[in-house]
Parts: C-alpha cells; sequence; structure tokens
C-alpha cells in the first residue's frame, strides 16, 4: 500500500499553532509546507462571522494568548494566495453553530475562494446537548445546516469532541445523531485523540459508520487517559492537553486507525495538536511519521 502522502495528502489544522500565526502568517505558512503538508484546516471566527461567534471569541482570547483566527487579518482571497503560493490547500474550515446556521452563504463563498468542500462544527455548545432531546433537536439542525451547506456548494461535517459516546436512557447520544440525520447531508470528523479520551474505540467506530467519516484528525496519547466524567465540559478537555504527544509517539495505534481510515474512504488526514509548544519539532514528528507508514 502507498504511503499516506501519496495515497490521501496530510493536511494540519492551524489551531495546532495559532500563536506562529498570528506573529507571522506568511513564514509559519512556509514552514508548514517545507515541512510536506499540503492541506491545512482553517478555525474561526471569520470576518463574516457572526456578532455572537466573534464576541465569544473576543472573550476567551485573553485566556488564550493571541487573537488571530480565521484568516489572520488579511482577505480570504489574500489567504487562498498564500496557501497557493506554497502549494498547500484548504481541506476544511471548523466554524461556529451560530455562523453555520446563519452565515452559510457567506461560509460557501469563502470556501470557493479557497477551494475547499468541507465546514466543519468542532464541538455541539454545551446547553445544546444536555439531554436526548437535545440531540434530537440537534439532529433536526444538522440536516438544516446540512441542506444549506448543499445549496451552498459545500458540505457539511460534525467534530465529535469525546462526549456523548456513552449510553443514557438507553441510547448513545451519537448514535442518535446519525440515526436521525440524512448520510447525504451530515458527515463526520473524527478526532482519535478525543474519541479514546470518551472512551470509544475509534476502529469500531470507523467500522461502524463506513459512509460517514470523511475527515480524520490525527495526533497521540502519551498514556491510556480517560475523561474524568462524560467529557461535556471543557474543563474536561484542558486537563487532557498535556497527555496529547505527537502521531506515533504514544500508545494509539495511529498506524492501524490511519489504515482503517484509508479502507473506508476518509478524504482528509489531518495532524492536530492544539496549542503545541514546539509546533517546528512535533508538527515535523506528525509528518515524518505519518510519511513512514507502509
Amino acid at each position: 500500500m502507498s504511503s499516506p502522502s501519496a495515497h490521501k495528502p496530510i493536511g494540519v489544522q492551524l489551531f495546532s499553532l495559532p500563536k506562529r500565526l498570528n506573529d507571522d502568517l506568511p513564514e509559519t505558512i512556509e514552514m508548514l509546507a517545507q515541512m510536506g503538508y499540503a492541506e491545512v484546516e482553517l478555525f474561526g471566527p471569520y470576518p463574516f462571522s457572526t456578532d455572537m461567534a466573534r464576541a465569544e471569541w473576543e472573550a476567551i482570547t485573553p485566556y488564550l494568548g493571541f487573537s488571530g483566527s480565521g484568516f489572520f487579518g488579511r482577505s480570504v482571497q489574500e489567504m487562498a494566495g498564500m496557501l497557493t503560493q506554497n502549494g498547500l490547500r484548504v481541506a476544511a474550515m471548523h466554524t461556529d453553530l451560530d455562523t453555520l446556521q446563519y452565515r452559510m452563504d457567506k461560509l460557501g463563498e469563502a470556501a470557493q475562494v479557497l477551494n475547499t468542500n468541507y465546514v466543519v462544527l468542532p464541538s455541539i455548545p454545551e446547553q445544546y446537548r444536555q439531554t436526548l432531546d437535545d440531540y434530537r433537536r440537534m439532529a433536526d439542525t444538522f440536516n438544516q445546516i446540512g441542506e444549506s451547506a448543499r445549496q451552498a456548494g459545500v458540505r457539511f461535517a460534525y467534530h465529535n469532541h469525546g462526549y456523548g459516546l456513552h449510553e443514557q436512557d438507553g441510547q448513545t447520544p451519537l448514535q442518535l445523531l446519525l440515526d436521525h440525520t440524512d448520510p447525504e447531508l451530515v458527515f463526520l470528523e473524527l478526532d482519535i485523540y478525543w474519541t479514546t479520551a470518551g472512551g470509544a474505540d475509534p476502529i469500531a467506530l470507523l467500522d461502524k459508520y463506513p459512509n460517514r467519516y470523511r475527515l480524520i484528525h490525527l495526533k497521540d496519547m502519551t498514556e491510556l487517559t480517560r475523561f474524568s466524567g462524560d467529557g461535556s465540559v471543557s474543563t474536561e478537555w484542558l486537563s487532557l492537553f498535556p497527555y496529547m504527544t505527537t502521531a506515533g509517539s504514544g500508545i494509539l495505534d495511529v498506524a492501524a486507525i490511519v489504515a482503517k481510515a484509508r479502507e473506508i474512504g476518509v478524504e482528509h488526514f489531518i495532524v492536530e495538536q492544539d496549542l503545541v509548544a514546539d509546533p517546528d519539532v512535533s508538527l515535523r514528528k506528525s509528518i515524518d511519521f505519518l510519511s513512514s507508514l507502509p
């Protein structure tokens, strides 16, 4: 079997190194291309995101230590040109629920300029996933977003952040979402780290829903670690950041997961190490490992 770089290009989620991008966007984009990455995945908010989305982002940036997102102060045309100049394509655009619901026309226009096909919800806001009825309502919302995405010329995908993987009143929320959403309108992005932290098996999910997963986030875990609760609150996610490591350096069978993802037709393989301290070293290690797989 060919290497993943020949089989499918390897991408990187820009939330792995936002401070570097914030400080020097052109140099950082060039660095990623020189490492061998062929795609990037953007994160919002964007200039066209809703007022609520931008206000929520502005409220947390003092704690993050950077403020850049989206196109990092450039226009979408400037961002597209910079990426093209470095031989990089856009795998997907992460964005918030409000923007997906009320700015899909603008998302579609930007996606066309960037020549990308996927707009992705990174997580469901906590207040909308408290009960199974919440998940049923969210399934209806996902179908509506998926239809508006199709009309805008893109595909909608949902990135599950590790919650909703255990039974509640006899049903698993993730399965409920999938059972009540149109497989032609709603796709999935699997995060192998958060899925494992949530107590689920990434390969089992890929096997169970082979027609839904179209993107995958790749990283590794230094030791097998679970959420302290059900993974429903951000403090549980933040507490597990110290266990995150480069692909191939931990206990996850990344090679087997990648092989299964290839088998079922995953289109985008994306390295993500959230806010990694040493992107020059860590992101290079990840792509070197992935490129070495048989």
